[in-house]
């Protein structure tokens, strides 16, 4: 397995494999599948975005996200981390995380953060092992399918942590 910084080809799985992470209901609040249109537009931007591939298959994918458009928050990222349900298990998350942490500092990123369902404890129990602190619980933060849910907010100090 290797992790890289993602190309255009990528995008088709990134995609599929985003959705399975909807349709399973057990790390994010979005509803809506993507499309390669909307993925596609990731790559257009300074934020990473890496894939874990093995023999040509994409396996999984660490993407960033703006924080918030003000100026002051410019080396913060959101992140998110998805693995193909039949890769899951096997490191492709750590790898796409490894990547990302790396190709976030050297865009200048400080800061990475993100909300994690306290249910999905293979991802929580991957940021831990990364250096990731839980900072609290945002409590019936959002609806899914009709559910409150809580989530565990995330944060990991890049230049604490890599430099």
């Amino acid at each position: 397995m290797i992790a890289r910084i993602a190309k255009t080809k990528d995008v088709p799985a990134i995609v599929n494999i985003y959705n399975q992470g909807i349709d399973d209901r057990i790390a994010t609040f979005e509803t809506r599948r993507r499309t390669v249109a909307g993925v596609k537009k990731w790559l257009d931007g300074p934020h990473p975005v890496i894939v874990v591939e093995e023999n040509g298959e994409i396996l999984g994918f660490a993407v960033t996200f703006p924080y918030s458009a003000r100026e002051c928050y410019a080396g913060v990222a959101e992140f998110s981390v998805y693995v193909a349900r039949e890769a899951r298990g096997r490191g492709v998350g750590r790898m796409a995380m490894q990547k990302l942490l790396a190709e976030a500092e050297n865009v200048g990123f400080w800061k990475l953060l993100s909300r994690v369902f306290p249910e999905n404890a293979p991802s929580l129990g991957l940021l831990r092992s990364l250096g990731f602190r839980e900072v609290g619980v945002y409590r019936n933060h959002a609806q899914l399918d009709g559910a409150w849910r809580d989530v565990v907010i995330v944060e990991y100090l890049i230049r604490e942590n890599l430099s």
